[in-house]
Formats: C-alpha cells, sequence, structure tokens
C-alpha cells in the first residue's frame, strides 16, 4: 500500500525531504475505517492533483508509523516542505479532508 511510485516505505529523510505537498495515508487494506475513508479521500485528493499521496501499510515495528507517532488507522498527515501542518485521525468528514489538503497545496493558495 505505498505511492505509485514506490514500492517499499519511504524513510523519514525521504518524506521529510520533499519539497512540494505531501499526503501520508498510514493504515491497512483490510482496515474497516480505512476502507471507508477511501472515497473521501480520494475525492478531495481529485480537486489537489499536485498533492503527492503516498499511502503506507502500517502496522507493528513499522518505522515510518512510529516516527509520526500513528496510534488509529487510518492516520492522515499533512506535509508542506517536509513540515507537518495538519493531522486526522479517522476522518470522515470531506470538508476537513479538502481544508488540510487546501493548507498544503501551492497551487491552492
Amino acid at each position: 500500500m505505498y505511492s505509485a511510485s514506490t514500492e517499499t516505505e519511504p524513510s523519514r529523510a525521504e518524506v521529510d525531504a520533499h519539497v512540494g505537498p505531501v499526503l501520508l495515508e498510514f493504515g491497512t487494506s483490510w482496515c474497516g475505517w480505512c476502507r471507508r475513508a477511501q472515497p473521501l479521500i480520494g475525492a478531495a485528493l481529485a480537486a489537489h492533483p499536485n498533492v503527492r499521496h503516498i499511502k503506507v501499510e502500517d502496522g507493528p515495528g513499522q518505522p515510518l508509523g512510529r516516527s509520526f507517532g500513528v496510534k488509529l488507522w487510518p492516520t492522515l498527515v499533512f506535509l508542506r516542505g517536509g513540515k507537518e501542518t495538519a493531522r486526522l485521525v479517522r476522518p470522515n468528514d470531506p470538508e476537513d479532508v479538502g481544508q488540510a489538503l487546501s493548507a498544503i497545496d501551492p497551487a491552492d493558495s
């Protein structure tokens, strides 16, 4: 469950080095909360094509999730210039996701 451009979990250093807007999505393919959130995440991302979406299969011992303090799935971490600007845990409101994406998307600023 990684971004289309990577097959392995990126390191924290790689994530921190991103210059543009990034949405890190921590979860699993079998998580009901994660599956339920997919349509609202997808709809919000459709309005922000400049945002790189990295889906990370999370679980015990996964270093990237631990470095972000992920405790529940899905957890969405919004980054701009490698810095966290917002976080949503178990999102259920498309407006919340859209607002967080607008805050990191320079094309939307």
